[in-house]
């Protein structure tokens, strides 16, 4: 690959920004599938702005912004998204075609473009997710995580983020059985999850993924929010991880959820939880099958659009 406007001796990361615009009733497969396929960043915009008094007026496209590591598995992801383009199609026959374009960016590009979308967002009742660059003046008991994304995927704008937040605000908040509260934080990504878990009141964080950038980024976000005393993040599979734990939140897939189910249901205390998203409608029955046990009963479900967040308690009344 070109070095795509680097100067002589500098080393620039390099990625591909897909742009897609699609039918607002594919949105959310199609971010879920970028983000499978290893996109940072998903984010969406509207094709055509709206003034407010056109709001009732249905959306007939919307655009989708993604980015792809240049790497050996590029031309792979590229072939494998236009297959799911042409399978939608003929899913929704109904629905005009996506259509994407790309272009070549290197990373201080791809930061530029973060910085239009990620603003201050109220995710749940006490949580308010900043970007270190914005400024936000807190009210009554607001918790303020601030992120700066980088690289790595989860900005808290997407459902499946917003979900686990509302889910581990209500246990942490809620549940007094424990009184100090053990975490998991699988697929961590920025680290929203787990350093909302440390400023909600858990004692010990964990943060693991497999990525090391998102490692790398999870652990300068944790510092920035000064959270370190209570939060760890590791670079490896969570295979590698022995440890108990009072709750943990996997925000994957259903796919990963599912190989991953045996051992993370091995590290949850009795009366701890499970709390698990990434999912969408689709895959609900396969996951009910695989997680829905005599040893784990469902507490609450949570939904938004397609997507689902489940928390399951172990051996708990």
């Amino acid at each position: 690959m070109p070095e795509l406007g680097a100067k002589a001796g500098e080393k620039r990361a390099k990625w591909l920004k897909i742009e897609l615009s699609a039918s607002p009733e594919l949105v959310d497969a199609l971010s879920n599938f970028l983000t499978e396929i290893g996109a940072h960043g998903v984010f969406q915009e509207e094709l055509e702005s709206q003034a407010p008094e056109d709001f009732t007026v249905s959306r007939q496209r919307e655009v989708m912004k993604a980015y792809l590591p240049f790497d050996i598995r590029l031309e792979g992801r590229l072939a494998s998204l236009k297959v799911y383009l042409e399978s939608l199609s003929g899913l929704f026959p109904e629905l005009e075609e996506p259509q994407f374009t790309t272009e070549a960016v290197v990373d201080q590009d791809w930061g530029e473009e973060w910085k239009k979308y990620f603003k201050p967002l109220r995710v749940s009742k006490n949580i308010v997710i900043k970007p270190t660059w914005e400024r936000y003046a807190p009210a009554g008991r607001d918790i303020i995580i601030d992120i700066d994304p980088g690289m790595a995927f989860g900005t808290g704008q997407h459902p499946s983020t917003r979900m686990c937040l509302e889910a581990i605000e209500d246990i942490l908040l809620k549940d007094r059985t424990k009184e100090k509260w053990r975490v998991l934080d699988v697929g961590t990504g920025t680290g929203i999850l787990g350093i909302s878990c440390a400023k909600l009141g858990a004692e010990r964080v964990v943060c693991v993924d497999i990525d090391r950038k998102a490692a790398e980024i999870a652990q300068e976000n944790v510092i920035i929010n000064h959270v370190q005393e209570k939060v760890e993040v590791i670079n490896r599979d969570v295979n590698t991880i022995h440890e108990p734990f009072d709750l943990i939140v996997a925000n994957l897939t259903a796919k990963i959820l599912i190989r991953l189910r045996t051992h993370l249901m091995s590290l949850i205390e009795n009366g701890g939880y499970l709390v698990i998203s990434g999912i969408i409608d689709q895959n609900r029955s396969d996951i009910e099958a695989h997680f829905f046990t005599s040893q784990f009963t469902p507490r609450n479900i949570i939904t938004e659009k397609e997507w689902i967040c489940y928390v399951l308690r172990k051996g708990g009344n």
